[in-house]
C-alpha cells in the first residue's frame, strides 16, 4: 500500500488517503465527510482544503505509478451505455444537493478507473503518449495560479516564459533574433488556422474589416497527407474547401514538387488566386516530410505564404540526429509545432511561430478598452492578449518550460532519439516475421510505423480484391478484442486504395523494446482465428 499522508494539518485535524499501488484511489476518509462549504474560501477552511487535496494526490499519485506498470491495464473499457447506466456506484448523473467529499473522491478515483492510461508504456494509439512527472507538476501549478494570458497585470511570470519560449524555439526554427513571433494555442489545428488567417491578412488586409467580399477567389495548396486542419481552417475562414487543392505525393507519402508547380498553374488559369501553401513535416499517418527546399522555391517563385505543419515533425529540431529532415524550415513564413506531442508535454501545448514580427497583432488588434488600456503604469507591448483570436487563453507554456528546465535542450534531443529507436526496431521486427507486412519497405523517417497484421486464414490467398476485403475486416476486429482485453492500445486506418492498417506511432520514452514485442506478439494471439 502507498499512504499518502498529511501528517498534522493544523489543530485537531489529520487526513491520510490510503492508496493501493494496484488500485489506486481507494479513499477512506478518517475525518468526517464533509461538503464544499467547508473548504476554502470558507472560514476556518484551511484544513480541511489540506486533508482534501493531500488525498487528491495520493489518488493522483496512485494512478501515476500504476500507469508505469506494465502489469496494469492500458484500459478498462467499457461501452458508452455501461458507463451512463453507472458501474460500481459511478454516476454521470448531477445532484440537487451536494455530495460529500468523501464521495468526490470516490468520483476521482473512478474518473480515472474508467478512463485511459496515456501514459502506459503499451498506449501507441495517438500522437500524443505519456506522462511526465515534471510535466503534470508544471500543470498542477498553472491549474493553481488559475490566470490568463490576455495581460502582463495578471500573469506577468507566465508571459515573460512564453516570450522566453518562443524565442528559443523560433532560434531552433533557424530564424534570427530580431525575427518573428508567435502564440501557445489550443491545439496544432488552431494553429494551422492562424498560419492561413495571417497568410490571407498579409496579401489581403483588408480582409479584416471589408470581408472575403472585397477579395478574389483565393486558392491554397495541400498535400493528400496532410492533416484535415488545413481544409477545416479554409471552412472556417470562408475560403471554403473547394478551393483548398490537394497535391499529389509519392508513394512514401511526400509532396513532389512538379505536381505542386503544376497545380498552382491550373489554379492560376480557373481564375483562382494563389496565396499559401501547406508543407508537412511528419505526416500523420505514415510520418512523411515533404522536401521543404523545393516547396520554399516555389513559394518565391509565386510569391506565396509558405507554412510548415511541423506539428508532429517539429520535436526531431531537438535531435542532432534528426533535425536534417526539417532542412529548409527556416525559410518558412509559419510554423506549427506541437511540444505536446514528440516532446512529451501533457496536453494541451502547441505554438504557431510567425517569421513577419508585427503581423499577429495587427491582423487581430481590435484594442478592447477594458483589457488593454494605453496608460498602464508598465510596458504595455507586454499584453499580447490582441495577438490572439481568443480573449481567455490558458496557460500552455509553463509544465513547457519546466520540463526545458529539468532536462535541458539535450534531454529533449534524447528522448527524440530513443522514440525513433523504437520506430526502427519494430520495422526490423516487422521485416523478420511473416505474419505481417509492412505498407511500405521504406525505413521510417519519423516514429510511424505502418503495417497489416495477416491472419493465417489469408497468408494464401493470392493478392486481389478478395483478399483486400478480407484483409480490411483484420484490423478493427483485432482493435476490439483489444480495448476489450485492455492490454495494448494502437491505431488503424485506411489510406487511399491501401485496406485498413495498423499504424504505431511512438512518443512516449517510457516504452522499450520489450513493450514492441508483447505488442505484436498480442496482435498474433488476438488475431489468430480470424
Amino acid at each position: 500500500m502507498y499512504m499518502a499522508s498529511s501528517g498534522s494539518t493544523g489543530p485537531g485535524v489529520t487526513l491520510v488517503a490510503s492508496v493501493s499501488r494496484t488500485d489506486p484511489g481507494v479513499v477512506k476518509m478518517a475525518s468526517p465527510s464533509s461538503t464544499d462549504p467547508d473548504l476554502l474560501p470558507a472560514s476556518g477552511g484551511e484544513e480541511m482544503t489540506r486533508g482534501f487535496l493531500q488525498e487528491l494526490v495520493g489518488i493522483l499519485l496512485g494512478f501515476i505509478c500504476k500507469s508505469n506498470q506494465r502489469s496494469s491495464k492500458v484500459l478498462d473499457f467499457h461501452h458508452p451505455h455501461q458507463l451512463k447506466e453507472g458501474l460500481e456506484g459511478f454516476s454521470l448523473d448531477l445532484p440537487v444537493q451536494p455530495e460529500t467529499l468523501e464521495q468526490l473522491l470516490v468520483d476521482c478515483r473512478d474518473t480515472l478507473k474508467y478512463g485511459v492510461s496515456t501514459g502506459h508504456p503499451r498506449f501507441f494509439n495517438q500522437l500524443s503518449s505519456g506522462l511526465d512527472v515534471i510535466g503534470v507538476a508544471g500543470e498542477w501549478l498553472t491549474s493553481t495560479a488559475n490566470t490568463n494570458m490576455f495581460t502582463y497585470e495578471v500573469s506577468p511570470v507566465f508571459l515573460l516564459i512564453e516570450e522566453a519560449l518562443l524565442k528559443k524555439m523560433r532560434s531552433i526554427v533557424g530564424w534570427a533574433d530580431d525575427e518573428g513571433d508567435g502564440l501557445f494555442c489550443p491545439g496544432g489545428t488552431i494553429s494551422n488556422l492562424y498560419s492561413i488567417l495571417l497568410a490571407r491578412y498579409h496579401f489581403y488586409p483588408e480582409v479584416k474589416t471589408r470581408g472575403m467580399g472585397a477579395l478574389p477567389r483565393l486558392a491554397m495548396f495541400t498535400s493528400e497527407h496532410s492533416h484535415y486542419s488545413i481544409k477545416k481552417s479554409a471552412a472556417v475562414l470562408g475560403i471554403g474547401t473547394e478551393n483548398v487543392v490537394v497535391v499529389k505525393c509519392d508513394e512514401r507519402g511526400k509532396i513532389i514538387p512538379a505536381a505542386l508547380e503544376t497545380s498552382i498553374a491550373t489554379a492560376k488559369e480557373k481564375g483562382l488566386v494563389p496565396f499559401y501553401v501547406n508543407a508537412t513535416a511528419g505526416t500523420t499517418v505514415y510520418g512523411a516530410f515533404d522536401p521543404l527546399n523545393a516547396i520554399a522555391d516555389i513559394c518565391h517563385t509565386h510569391t506565396l505564404w509558405m507554412h510548415v505543419d511541423a506539428a508532429w515533425g517539429g520535436g526531431l529540431l531537438m535531435s542532432d540526429r534528426h533535425r536534417m529532415k526539417l532542412e529548409g524550415i527556416e525559410r518558412a513564413c509559419s510554423v506549427t509545432w506541437n511540444p505536446h506531442k514528440m516532446m512529451g508535454v501533457p496536453l494541451q501545448c502547441s505554438a504557431i511561430l510567425v517569421k513577419k514580427r508585427g503581423l499577429l497583432q495587427e491582423c487581430n488588434k481590435l484594442g478592447a478598452q477594458y483589457l488593454f488600456q494605453t496608460d498602464k503604469p508598465y510596458d504595455v507591448s507586454y499584453d499580447t492578449g490582441d495577438k490572439s483570436i481568443q480573449c481567455g487563453r490558458h496557460v500552455d507554456v509553463f509544465k513547457l518550460w519546466l520540463m526545458w528546465k529539468a532536462k535541458g535542450s539535450d534531454g529533449f534531443g534524447s528522448q527524440v532519439n530513443k522514440c525513433l529507436e523504437n520506430a526502427e526496431y519494430l520495422y526490423d521486427q516487422l521485416q523478420k516475421r511473416t505474419e505481417f507486412e509492412l505498407v511500405f519497405k521504406n525505413k521510417p523517417e519519423h516514429s510511424n510505423v505502418c503495417f497489416w497484421y495477416i491472419p493465417p486464414s489469408l497468408r494464401s490467398l493470392p493478392p486481389g480484391p478478395d483478399r483486400d476485403r478480407r484483409l480490411h475486416q483484420v484490423a478493427p476486429r483485432i482493435k476490439g478484442r483489444m480495448m476489450e482485453k485492455g492490454s495494448v492500445l494502437i491505431g488503424y486506418q485506411p489510406l487511399g486504395t491501401k485496406v485498413n492498417f495498423f499504424r504505431c506511432v511512438f512518443s512516449n520514452p517510457a516504452t522499450q523494446q520489450e513493450d514492441i514485442d508483447f505488442l505484436l506478439d498480442e496482435i498474433c494471439q488476438l488475431g489468430a482465428d480470424l
